[in-house]
Order: structure tokens, then C-alpha cells, then sequence
């Protein structure tokens, strides 16, 4: 990632509002659960594709290859190691598939990746999670994924953030909100059921999912129904309608209660809470509101996440090769046969291709004249969220906030709406949980913006010149003083260690994401995400630019949907035997 190190000054300290009485946990202060363990993280190497050198952090790094090496075919190549893509390969080598996975960067994980910077290890991209422990027919499309590949992620728990708002808080949490709030709650968690009642793992795109999913789980969906009673049931069927149409069934007018439910949808989706379908919305309502409930950190990053994936797809047989540049999807006879190398190389696949990259980026990889005008002009035609402002710093912990949590939200304004550019910010400190994260005594931060810095802004823009150094001095500015607000005046920006700003520019480069874009900005009750197959045989996708949309456990999800879809009713359903649900 490309680094400014000419960040100065200091912004006057606004007034803080700590959240200890909203109910929930919403806006509590930050209490600690004690960790479930902690393990050593392991390497994550492309199995006998790569050279291997030792960093200077200890950690081992991979030089990019000139040419692919082993057996050049599989049943199934997947292009990209994001979640989305790991998931799908690694379930594949576990219903004994030959798996293939080629990554264009030197690290796996696409935006889940870790990188080391001065002994400092940082995440790239998400780092708000919950469900990695869970188990079961309720449990998170990736704890399943996980539970199926016979992994664990040793997590902390923790069950509050802090937000910091930029009036008083009682003008914008008041009693009313308090009220609308509880009738929220009592109105939506008992949807839950229903919207929990189809294990994700059980769910593949054709008609095999009437076996796997609807008559296997016909009674459980059932007594969730009657569970509801009549009430209930009617709500249940506004599960593929925007969220906010619940919202204004339950006419709830309050202000902060109307914001705060479309920061949610936005932090989760990337749109507010009139594009979010509602039961995306309620199956993360129940993971983070019912009693009991907490989010959960990866003891050392979210490159724990990706490792677990990469050792469960080696343990199947599965391969994945590092520095594999895909330059072009090879299309014979109308349907997809492989894949071709940066390189020239080409790989076949026996039995499908699997593109991990986004709807554009996918689009760019197929030969022109043999892309059907109807995927094509899909494509084309649907809209993109905007892109990211990054910030990763390395700084001493002596002189911040002794009480400093993991994760902060900073709200400028309510009234220009979550989605406005500069406006909210996000920050996460996981050295706070995992010290380990940061050499002894440091902390590492990751701040960003939210998928709402515009990509037009930074268009044309030479990453060497001047003009852009300037344009990312002024666009991080408002990061750094929310960085200043959470971690508290202790802190200086000259005596970091380490200062990275990332661009949108930055995240098309190393993400290879269109226009640096955070995914489709797909509105629920006017458009639905594409399913996982394409118009061109033997030719499927998945992550965010496909059903159930953005997020870890939606992409987790659509990973595990294509590898059920390649094999058998018969196959697919031993797997959920055999992982208990």
C-alpha cells in the first residue's frame, strides 16, 4: 500500500459522547470477554508453486512466479483467494474435487489479507466479526464453512464499540429512542427464526436445493412459523423486502433510532436500510442483539481467517498457487475450458471455471465476442458503490487512552446521512485484543472510510506526482482527527511509526476491484444479486458481486452455494450429515 508520511498538525478535540446507556451494547464502553485460546499463526504458502524467503519480520514471503508450476489442469479453477473464493475451493477439495486456486498477489485473502509493515501486522480490509465459534444449523455461512473443513479460529470476545457523535447525545438518544428501540428488538428477533431457519451451507443453485435445503429442513421451518404465530408468520414474509419497509411498518420516527439502523445496513451491505434485504438485517440483528450475544476478533488478524481456509483446502488435497496473474477466462466451443496465465500459460479446467472477482472485473477477463449482450449489458447497468480511504498507523501505547477498545465510530454529521463522503468513519485497534499485532508496547490501527470516498475524485490522478500526494493529505484528514478523538490527546501524528494512506486508487491496485469500488449497489425490492451460474456454461461466480451480496458471511455463504452446485445431491448432503446439520 502506498504511504504518506507527510500527515501533521493536530484538529481541535470536539465534544465525545461514550454511549453507557443505550440498551443492547449499542453504544456501551468497551468490556473485554478474556480470549477462548491462542495458537501460533501459521504461514500460508502456495503449495509447491513458490519460492520461499524470510522477511525481516520472521514471517516467510513469496516472489511472484514467471510461470505456473505442477500439473496444469484441475476439475475446478478458481480465479482469486478472497473469502468468498477460499470457501468455494476449500468446500470443493472437500467433496474431494481437484481444486485449483490462482491468486494474482504474493498474499491470499483479497481484502481479508494481513501485511507487515516495521513488525507491525495490519488488516486490510474487514475486521468487525462475529460467528466463528459458532456450530450448528443456525451457525454463520463461514463457521460452517469452517466447521466443514474441520478448522477453528481462536477468537476474543468482546460485546461493545464506542461511537462518538457529533451533538449531545440525548438530543439524538433520547427516551423515545430508548422506547423505538425495545420495539425493534421485540418486533424483529423472533423473525429471526425464520430467517435462520435454512442452514447457508444447505443451500445450492439448482434444484437439488428442494433436497438439501426445502424437505430437509421442511419441519424446523415449520415450528419456526408456528413459534411466530400469526403475527410473526405475517412479518416473515417481508424477509426479501428492503429493511427499512419493517422499520415504517413499526413507524418508528426517531431520528438517531432511523440513523443508527442505517449505519448498520451500510457497515453490513454498503447501502442503507431501504436497499438492505430484511432478512440479511435480522440474522445480524441475532447474532449481535439477542442476550448473550458478542462479536469476536481473530487472535492474531484477520489473516487467521485466510489461513484457516488455506490449511483446510491443503488438508482435502486442494492447491493454491500465489502470483498467478489470470489475464484472460479461455472460452471454447461456448463454454469455459480454463484459464490463461499472465504468463501464456494456460490451465484447464475439467469442469468449471470460478471467478472470485467482481462482476466488472469478471466481465474484463472474457473475450468480448463471445459475451452475451444480456450479461453484458447487466453489468454494465448495475451500479457501483463507492471506494475506501484507508489509514494504518503504528504508534507507541504509553501516552493514549488507557480504556482504548477495538473498534470506533465517528459520525460527523447524521443529518448529510451515513452514506455522504468524509462523514462517518471507522477505526479498529486490534493490538488491544491481540498484542501480538504490534511489536511490545504499540498499538496498530486501521481507520477507514466506509466505501464512500468517491472514485471520480481520484480518476486520472498520477500515483507518483505531487497533485496526489496533496489530494491524500487532504482527503485522510478527516481519518486523522477522528483517529485523534478515539485514541485521545495523547496521541501525536508525527510521532507514528508507521503511516499508510490508502486511496481508491490504492484499492483498485492492490484489490484489483473496479474503479476501487466496495461491491454492487444492488437496492432490495427494486433488483436482485446475480445467482452463481452465468450465461456461459461451466462458467460460475461468486463473492460480492453475487447472491446474498457483500459481507464475510454473505460472500462465505455464495462460495459455499457454487461448490454445492458442482457436485452431487447425493454428495452434498453426506456433508451435511456429517457436520451435524
Amino acid at each position: 500500500m502506498d504511504g504518506d508520511r507527510s500527515g501533521s498538525g493536530s484538529s481541535k478535540q470536539r465534544k465525545e459522547n461514550w454511549g453507557r446507556a443505550f440498551p443492547n451494547n449499542t453504544l456501551r464502553s468497551f468490556k473485554p470477554l478474556p480470549p477462548n485460546s491462542s495458537t501460533v499463526r501459521n504461514s500460508v504458502l502456495a503449495r509447491n508453486s513458490v519460492s520461499q524467503v524470510p522477511s525481516s519480520t520472521g514471517a516467510v514471503s513469496v516472489k511472484e512466479k514467471r510461470s505456473f508450476p505442477g500439473k496444469p489442469e484441475a476439475d475446478v479453477v478458481v480465479i482469486g483467494s478472497g473469502i468468498g473464493g477460499l470457501c468455494c475451493s476449500g468446500l470443493l477439495a472437500r467433496y474431494q474435487q481437484d481444486v485449483l486456486v490462482l491468486e494474482s498477489h504474493d498474499l491470499p485473502g483479497g481484502a481479508a489479507h494481513s501485511f507487515d509493515i516495521k513488525g507491525f501486522k495490519f488488516d486490510s480490509g474487514p475486521s468487525l466479526f462475529s460467528g466463528f465459534q459458532s456450530k450448528g444449523p443456525q451457525a454463520n455461512p463461514l463457521g460452517q464453512v469452517l466447521d466443514a473443513l474441520g478448522e477453528t479460529i481462536p477468537c476474543a470476545s468482546y460485546d461493545s464499540w464506542m461511537v462518538y457523535l457529533p451533538k449531545d447525545l440525548e438530543k439524538y438518544a433520547s427516551a423515545n429512542a430508548v422506547r423505538e428501540w425495545k420495539k425493534l428488538l421485540d418486533a424483529i428477533l423472533p423473525l429471526s427464526a425464520a430467517a435462520m431457519a435454512l442452514p447457508p451451507l444447505s443451500i445450492r443453485g439448482d434444484l437439488g436445493v428442494l433436497s438439501t435445503a426445502a424437505a430437509r429442513y421442511a419441519p424446523s421451518l415449520l415450528k419456526s412459523f408456528v413459534q411466530m404465530g400469526p403475527q410473526g408468520a405475517l412479518g416473515a414474509t417481508k424477509l426479501l423486502r428492503p429493511f427499512s419497509e419493517i422499520i415504517d411498518s413499526l413507524e418508528l420516527k426517531d431520528p438517531f433510532i432511523r440513523n443508527w439502523v442505517d449505519l448498520l445496513a451500510f457497515l453490513l451491505a454498503g447501502v442503507k436500510s431501504n436497499g438492505i434485504l430484511s432478512a440479511e438485517m435480522i440474522y445480524m440483528f441475532a447474532e449481535w442483539y439477542k442476550p448473550g450475544c458478542c462479536l469476536e476478533y481473530p487472535l492474531h488478524g484477520s489473516g487467521a481467517i485466510v489461513d484457516a481456509l488455506v490449511r483446510g483446502l491443503k488438508k482435502f488435497g486442494g492447491r493454491i498457487s500465489l502470483g498467478s496473474h489470470v489475464e484472460k477466462i479461455v472460452v471454447e466451443n461456448g463454454r469455459a475450458t480454463g484459464v490463461k496465465l499472465r504468463s501464456g500459460q494456460f490451465i484447464r479446467a475439467k469442469k468449471a471455471v470460478v471467478s472470485n472477482a467482481s462482476m466488472w472485473d469478471t466481465l474484463n477477463l472474457l473475450p468480448k465476442e463471445v459475451v452475451p449482450k444480456s450479461y453484458l449489458d447487466r453489468t454494465k447497468t448495475t451500479p457501483q458503490c463507492e471506494s475506501f480511504m484507508h489509514l494504518h498507523l503504528g504508534f507507541d501505547a504509553e501516552d493514549v487512552r488507557k480504556d482504548l477498545g477495538i473498534h470506533h465510530i465517528v459520525v460527523n454529521d447524521w443529518d448529510r446521512g451515513v452514506d455522504a463522503d468524509q462523514n462517518v468513519v471507522l477505526i479498529s485497534v486490534p493490538s488491544v485484543l491481540s498484542p501480538d499485532l504490534a511489536p511490545p508496547g504499540k498499538h496498530v490501527l486501521h481507520a477507514y472510510l466506509p466505501g464512500t470516498e468517491p472514485f471520480d475524485l481520484w480518476k486520472g490522478f498520477d500515483r507518483k506526482s505531487s497533485a496526489y500526494k496533496e489530494l491524500k493529505a487532504k482527503r485522510s484528514e478527516v481519518m486523522w482527527r477522528a483517529v485523534e478523538r478515539a485514541v485521545g490527546p495523547g496521541f501525536s501524528r508525527e510521532k507514528c511509526e508507521v503511516k499508510l494512506v490508502g486511496s481508491p486508487l490504492t484499492h483498485q491496485r492492490f484489490l484489483r476491484r473496479n474503479r476501487g469500488t466496495y461491491g454492487p449497489a444492488i437496492q432490495a425490492g427494486k433488483d436482485s444479486f446475480p445467482g452463481h451460474s452465468t450465461s456461459i456454461p461451466q462458467l460460475y461466480c461468486c463473492g460480492d458481486s453475487t447472491f446474498p451480496g457483500i459481507g464475510v458471511p454473505a460472500v462465505a455463504a455464495s462460495g459455499a452455494i457454487v461448490a454445492n452446485s458442482l457436485v452431487s445431491v447425493s454428495e452434498h448432503s453426506e456433508l451435511l450429515d456429517a457436520i451435524g446439520i
